[in-house]
């Protein structure tokens, strides 16, 4: 009976241990929220989620932005701003601002962003 009751006191503390070593954004985001937002906003037509566009794929925009602590606030400026990016042709033109307000959708998107492999 004691080592049940070791084990099961224990169960706590390593739930915690295993979320803290976790990236946050592998916890905190609905994927198929941050998906769905991503096609109504028309980010797509730019910018694909496997292949690069006139902008790049999303998966390539994760892998540079992996372990940067300030990955999340830079997107989410990115999207909001309106700057000036360079498109795989060479010229330039200000990248279109996300339509939402809401900043937990927002956040949502950039973290479902973050998340891709």
């Amino acid at each position: 009976m004691k080592k049940g009751f070791v084990l099961n006191s224990a169960a706590p503390l390593l739930a915690a241990v295993v979320l803290m070593t976790q990236p946050l954004h592998a916890a905190a985001f609905d994927a198929v929220a941050g998906e769905a937002t991503l096609r109504r906003e028309g980010c797509l037509k730019c910018h694909g989620i496997d292949k690069k566009k006139d902008g790049p794929a999303y998966r390539q925009v994760a892998a540079k932005y992996r372990g940067k602590p300030e990955a999340e606030e830079k997107l989410i400026t990115h999207v909001k701003s309106g700057r000036v990016v360079k498109l795989s042709s060479g010229e330039e033109e200000e990248h279109r601002i996300i339509k939402t307000t809401d900043e937990a959708e927002i956040r949502n998107l950039i973290q479902w962003i973050l998340s891709l492999e």
